[in-house]
């Protein structure tokens, strides 16, 4: 019988699932794990939450220790029960997913927890727990970035339209019009364009930055850049 002490007892654990783009890939941040049990296996960053913080800002803290990253866009994903963190004991565990700036990120922070950035399709073979949080991850945001413009979280400051175009291609994984999406893009009113042209590229394409505050109240709004995010692979 499990009494009101041993309840208590149950850890709180907080998975953040960090991903970022360069290079035409969407990556996941992964760190080496510490615990006995898979001990140096590739695993989501993850740790308990302490008595003097909330669930959320237990994920910030751990997202700064491990970026040097303070101002991103997190999110909570899902609740897990069960021996999903330490097999010997019941835990708790809250997933968060974060969109970071690669370009931002600070890597020499990230030492003691000798973190890498792997392409989501070619992920190490994780804990079945991780692979499921990460299965869900990316059908969330498959799902809410056809509706709400949180994508541009992964992009650096400036950008061009290709880039962006590309980044939704890898979202979803699959080819979209190219005039099609542009046209939608420029529509939303979240782009506003800078005289600086790309030099690396033969055509004329021009640099652009996000209109910050049409971004915040396109998160009301529909965008509609996917008509069937439930169907896309």
């Amino acid at each position: 019988m499990t009494t009101s002490a041993d309840q208590a007892k149950i850890p709180l654990a907080v998975y953040c699932l960090i991903l970022g783009y360069n290079q035409c890939t969407l990556k996941l941040l992964l760190v080496k794990r510490r615990m006995v049990t898979h001990k140096n296996r590739w695993c989501v960053m993850n740790g308990f939450v302490q008595t003097d913080e909330s669930i959320d800002q237990a994920c910030s803290r751990m997202f700064k220790e491990l970026t040097g990253l303070e101002t991103v866009y997190l999110e909570q994903l899902h609740v897990f029960g069960g021996n999903y963190r330490d097999p010997s004991k019941p835990t708790i565990s809250i997933v968060y997913f974060a969109l970071a700036d690669i370009n931002k990120y600070k890597e020499q922070i990230n030492i003691d927890y000798q973190a890498e950035w792997f392409p989501l399709k070619k992920l190490p073979k994780l804990i079945p727990c991780q692979q499921e949080m990460v299965a869900m991850t990316k059908e969330r945001i498959r799902y809410k970035a056809a509706r709400q413009p949180l994508l541009f979280e992964l992009l650096p400051t400036r950008f061009t339209i290709p880039q962006v175009h590309d980044l939704y291609e890898n979202i979803y994984n699959v080819p979209i019009d190219t005039h099609n999406f542009s046209k939608k893009l420029r529509a939303t009113g979240l782009l506003i364009k800078l005289d600086e042209e790309d030099k690396t590229s033969k055509k004329d394409i021009h640099y652009y930055q996000l209109h910050t505050r049409n971004y915040y109240m396109q998160f009301q709004q529909s965008l509609n850049f996917m008509s069937s995010p439930d169907q896309l692979v």
